[in-house]
């Protein structure tokens, strides 16, 4: 349903959905929560790691990325819920799809820190 509100009330409203679907994902998805608190951890290997501000950007950002994928990870997930629980071929080959989707963000995000890794050690 598009939504009623118009200018800076749109965007507040907005706003309001957005954490709402970051507190309830982070509430019902353990790979989510698990993503943020690594998220965590790495943010002060970040600053240390990187040499500039953009390393950091870089080092933040795919991982960012990856909480991104797991995000419409979860959202296809919750509609394919939805519509039923019993098994059917294609809902669970959409699952599949969108779990593979985020095995790849971690490949990119584990080969760009990686590459830090060895410029820093090498």
């Amino acid at each position: 349903m598009k939504s009623p509100h118009k200018g800076i009330k749109r965007i507040v409203f907005a706003g309001m959905n957005s954490i709402n679907g970051l507190v309830s994902t982070y509430r019902e998805e353990e790979a989510f929560r698990q993503e943020i608190w690594l998220f965590v951890v790495l943010v002060p290997v970040a600053f240390w790691l990187g040499k500039t501000v953009w390393d950091i950007a870089i080092l933040l950002g795919v991982w960012i990325f990856v909480m991104i994928v797991e995000l419409l990870n979860s959202a296809l997930e919750t509609a394919v819920d939805r519509i039923g629980h019993e098994y059917n071929e294609l809902s669970g080959r959409a699952k599949d799809q969108a779990s593979a989707a985020v095995l790849l963000s971690f490949v990119i995000a584990i080969g760009v820190w990686v590459g830090f890794l060895l410029e820093r050690f090498l």
